[in-house]
């Protein structure tokens, strides 16, 4: 039975580059992680094995370097839009580029007097510490004519230690779960966001300035919900990012309720008044939803884990 080549793309994966802009002895750091994947008129590599239309992918691991020295790397998403024009208009064959992009965050050393003649006050210039808050991601995807900028974070852990309720669920013969009128609501958050930007004719977003809204807004959404549930604080923190953000219409989050239970101190005597729990890695509740603006499609996959 004959048979036909379907979907296809090629690329060069996790390119790590470090980018460090020197302002005088002050510096700067952009850390990032980058996947590029092409795809277009490229049966014949398939078929045949002729590589006539084939960028090598050492090529794209070099492109990547040129451009953080030639363009800088303004955010994510910029560095993103510019790889991603440059392999759909400067090679024939290519039709669509996927950029992905992990970014790593760094903070400056406090030095201990800024004040002082010390070295510590000159090094804080130049010595940074790896935030472990999150990842920053973004995914560029271009083909010649429209843009899909797709941004988000993972490996946020956030903790309400209280304002969390669990009860009136459905019960029969397996459930042994007791209802909970405080509780300890914690989670890992992944989330993408969809930006409306989709071509140049539109003003571009300001990526710096939404990253940090959209945090702002998801983070005091997860503080300020009195929750019933890790479904309604989903639902909470993706309705913030829409109300107070024009530039995004859709918001995706997978969000393992992070399960803490109380310790049974009774056979020591001891009485626990919500004071001592068990953090439980797994198994683990997995809430996941999308948070669209009305009128609008959802195209941010369902599983988050390829994007």
């Amino acid at each position: 039975m004959p048979t036909i080549l379907g979907q296809n793309q090629y690329g060069k994966a996790e390119n790590r580059v470090v980018k460090i802009t020197r302002d005088g002895a002050t510096h700067h750091i952009k850390d990032l992680n980058v996947s590029v994947s092409l795809s277009g008129d490229m049966d014949e590599v398939h078929y045949s094995g002729s590589n006539a239309n084939v960028l090598p992918t050492d090529t794209t691991k070099n492109t990547v370097y040129a451009f953080a020295k030639e363009h800088g790397i303004e955010s994510a998403e910029q560095f993103g839009i510019h790889l991603a024009r440059h392999f759909v208009t400067s090679q024939e064959p290519i039709h669509r580029a996927r950029i992905r992009i992990e970014e790593y965050a760094w903070e400056r050393i406090e030095a201990s007097d800024a004040t002082s003649q010390s070295s510590g006050a000159d090094e804080a210039k130049h010595s940074f510490v790896r935030k472990g808050q999150e990842t920053r991601l973004t995914q560029i995807t271009y083909d010649g004519s429209s843009w899909e900028v797709v941004s988000g974070l993972k490996d946020l852990v956030v903790m309400n230690s209280t304002n969390s309720e669990f009860w009136g669920y459905v019960k029969d013969k397996y459930t042994t779960l007791k209802e909970a009128y405080d509780r300890i609501l914690a989670t890992e958050v992944s989330g993408r966001w969809r930006f409306n930007w989709t071509d140049d004719e539109q003003r571009m977003p300001d990526w710096e300035k939404s990253y940090e809204q959209v945090k702002k807004h998801m983070l005091q959404a997860f503080a300020e919900t009195y929750s019933l549930s890790l479904q309604q604080t989903l639902y909470q923190m993706g309705s913030r990012i829409i109300d107070n953000r024009s530039e995004i219409d859709e918001v995706r989050f997978s969000l393992p309720n992070k399960h803490h239970f109380l310790v049974d101190l009774e056979p020591f005597g001891l009485k626990n008044d919500n004071e001592v729990y068990y953090a439980a890695d797994r198994p683990y509740g997995l809430i996941e939803a999308t948070i669209l603006r009305d009128g609008c499609e959802a195209r941010i996959p369902v599983d988050l884990t390829g994007l």
